[in-house]
């Protein structure tokens, strides 16, 4: 994590990269105030259209490696860029993002806390979003597959129970007590895993002290896999 005011003490810096992963809108329809305003410089990161598999039947589809550095290098993200990422709902899509980087074995990757609610909030400069028109990037991906856990093994931990699941997702969407917006996709949750909603480790838009969040994430453990 970095902080807005970091970020504002550093908007300058050469191998700096912003990242605007703002969604049109959250999964339920939610839309936020500030959708025409982004960070100066900042660089749009198209989750949905530009950074998943095209092909798959699926919303969010991992990428490719090739995808993933093509429409990186197309950003004018470079091997050795360091890249803080946000988006204007607060804390959302930003941390996919970072782990998206992570996976494809670029460690030099920061979420903003708080977004850009926080650094309006702040009190600092904002801009329209605009596409990026700079120069290309030598982003190269190498691949971290210690990040990604297949689909094999996670029905395999159905009855195995070799890791813990947590699902983010709200509890209703997670017990199957409330209608699932993702057309075609079942109600209900994955057998053995657990339900920490995303905004239970917030505060304030803002991500809680790690002493916090290492109670939430403690009380959710299963007893059996300690």
């Amino acid at each position: 994590l970095v902080t807005v005011d970091w970020l504002s003490q550093h908007l300058n810096d050469e191998n700096l990269v912003i990242l605007d992963s703002s969604p049109s809108s959250t999964v339920d329809g939610s839309t936020s105030e500030f959708a025409n305003r982004t960070i100066p410089g900042a660089r749009p990161f198209d989750l949905k259209n530009n950074f998943s598999d095209p092909d798959s039947p699926f919303p969010n589809t991992f990428p490719s490696e090739e995808q993933f550095q093509q429409e990186c290098r197309k950003l004018g993200i470079d091997s050795d860029s360091t890249i803080v990422v946000f988006d204007n709902l607060g804390v959302y899509t930003s941390p996919r993002v970072w782990w998206m980087f992570k996976v494809m074995g670029h460690g030099n990757v920061y979420v903003l806390d708080g977004g850009l609610p926080e650094w309006i909030s702040a009190g600092f400069e904002t801009e329209a979003p605009s596409s990026y028109s700079g120069d290309a990037g030598d982003f190269t991906t190498k691949l971290s597959p210690e990040y990604v856990i297949s689909y094999e093994q996670i029905v395999a931990n159905t009855t195995e129970y070799a890791f813990e699941i947590v699902d983010a997702r709200s509890s209703g969407r997670f017990n199957g007590t409330a209608p699932e917006p993702r057309k075609n996709l079942q109600s209900g949750s994955i057998p053995n895993s657990v339900n920490i909603p995303y905004q239970e480790v917030l505060e304030g838009g803002k991500f809680k002290s790690p002493g916090e969040l290492k109670k939430i994430f403690a009380e959710q453990s299963s007893p059996d896999k300690d």
